[in-house]
C-alpha cells in the first residue's frame, strides 16, 4: 500500500507539473478565443515543438478572423518554417485585400523567401537602384553609334507578384536586365546628344520590353535618374587602330630591310665566290705556258709578245686608272 501511494504521489505531482508548465498557454489561448487542447499542448511538448510560438500565432491569426488550425502551425514549424513571420504575413494580406492562403505562404517561407517583406512590398513598392552600389559599380556604361560613352543610373520601382514569388527571378535578374536594356537603347541612338535631350527614351524603350518575366517583381517604373558624358571611346579605337597599323607598316617596312640586306649579303658572298673562280683560272695560266713550253708549242718569241702584251695592258689599265681619279677629284 505504501508504494502504491507513493506511485500515486509521484503520478499526482507530475500531472500537477504539467498542468502548472502548460495551463498558463492554455487559458490564454482559450481566453483570446482560439482554444487549444492542453493533451495537443502536452503533445507539443513531446515533439519538440514551442507551444508558445504555435499559441502566439493562432491568437493573432484568430484575432485576424483567419481560423487557421494548430495542426497546419504545427507542421510548418516541424518543416523548419517561421510560422510568426507566416502569420504576420497573413494578416497584412488580409489587411490590404492581397489574396494569400496559409498554404501559399508556407510554400513561399520555406523557398527561403521573405514572405513577409513581400507581403509588404506587394502594398508599398520599393526602388531598386541599377546598378546596385554594393557590387562597387556606380554607373551603366554604353557607347552610342557616334563612339561617345554615357553613365547612365536608373532607379526602378517594383512591387512583389504574390503568385510569381515561388519560383520567380530575384532583384539581381531585374537589375541585369534593365542594365542591359540601358546599354541596348544607348548603343541604337544615332548621337549621345539624343540621349542627353530626351532621356525619357531610355526609360520608355526598356520598360517596353517587358524585363518582369518570369520574376518576383512587377516594374512599375524605370526613372534614369542621371546621364553623364564619358570619353571619346570612338576616337580612342581609332587612336588604337592606327598606331596598330604603323606597327604593322613598321614590322612589314623592317622585314623587307632584313631581306634586302640579306640579299646583298649573298650577292658580296657571289662576288668573292667568282673572284676567287677567276685567281683561281689565273693560276692555271704559267702551268699552261710551261706545259706548252715542253711540249714545243711555245717559242720564246712568243712568250716575249705575250709578256709584251700583258705589260702594255697592265700600262693601259694603269693610265685609265689614274685619269678615272683625276676626273673624280675634279667632280
Amino acid at each position: 500500500m505504501i508504494v502504491a501511494y507513493i506511485l500515486i504521489g509521484i503520478l499526482v505531482l507530475v500531472v500537477i507539473a504539467f498542468f502548472l508548465k502548460f495551463f498558463g498557454l492554455w487559458f490564454r489561448a482559450l481566453l483570446s478565443g482560439a482554444p487549444i487542447k492542453l493533451s495537443r499542448l502536452i503533445g507539443m511538448w513531446i515533439r519538440k515543438v514551442k507551444a508558445s510560438i504555435i499559441v502566439d500565432s493562432r491568437i493573432m491569426l484568430t484575432k485576424a478572423g483567419l481560423g487557421i488550425d494548430s495542426d497546419l502551425l504545427e507542421t510548418h514549424y516541424l518543416a523548419g518554417g517561421d510560422v510568426i513571420k507566416v502569420s504576420k504575413a497573413l494578416i497584412a494580406a488580409n489587411k490590404a485585400g492581397i489574396s494569400l492562403d496559409f498554404k501559399k505562404a508556407a510554400a513561399i517561407d520555406l523557398a527561403g523567401r521573405d514572405v513577409l517583406d513581400a507581403v509588404r512590398t506587394s502594398v508599398n513598392p520599393k526602388v531598386i537602384d541599377c546598378p546596385n552600389p554594393e557590387t562597387g559599380k556606380r554607373t551603366i556604361d554604353a557607347v552610342a553609334k557616334d563612339g561617345i560613352q554615357l553613365k547612365a543610373k536608373a532607379r526602378v520601382t517594383v512591387r512583389a507578384n504574390i503568385e510569381r514569388l515561388v519560383g520567380g527571378a530575384t532583384e539581381e535578374t531585374i537589375i541585369a536586365r534593365v542594365g542591359e536594356g540601358i546599354v541596348t537603347t544607348i548603343g541604337s541612338a544615332n548621337s549621345y546628344k539624343e540621349v542627353l535631350e530626351n532621356p525619357d527614351v531610355i526609360s520608355k524603350t526598356v520598360l517596353e520590353k517587358g524585363l518582369d518575366a518570369g520574376t518576383a517583381f512587377e516594374i512599375l517604373s524605370i526613372d534614369i535618374a542621371d546621364v553623364d558624358v564619358g570619353e571619346n571611346i570612338g576616337a580612342k579605337l581609332q587612336a588604337d587602330q592606327a598606331e596598330a597599323d604603323k606597327r604593322r607598316f613598321q614590322a612589314i617596312a623592317e622585314q623587307r630591310r632584313a631581306a634586302a640586306k640579306a640579299r646583298e649579303q649573298e650577292m658580296i658572298a657571289q662576288v668573292r665566290e667568282n673572284r676567287a673562280k677567276v685567281v683561281l683560272a689565273e693560276a692555271e695560266i704559267p702551268k699552261a705556258i710551261a706545259e706548252a713550253f715542253r711540249s714545243g708549242n711555245l717559242g720564246i718569241m712568243d712568250y716575249y709578245r705575250l709578256k709584251n702584251i700583258q705589260a702594255d695592258t697592265d700600262m693601259r689599265k694603269s693610265i685609265s686608272g689614274e685619269a678615272g681619279e683625276g676626273e673624280d677629284m675634279d667632280k
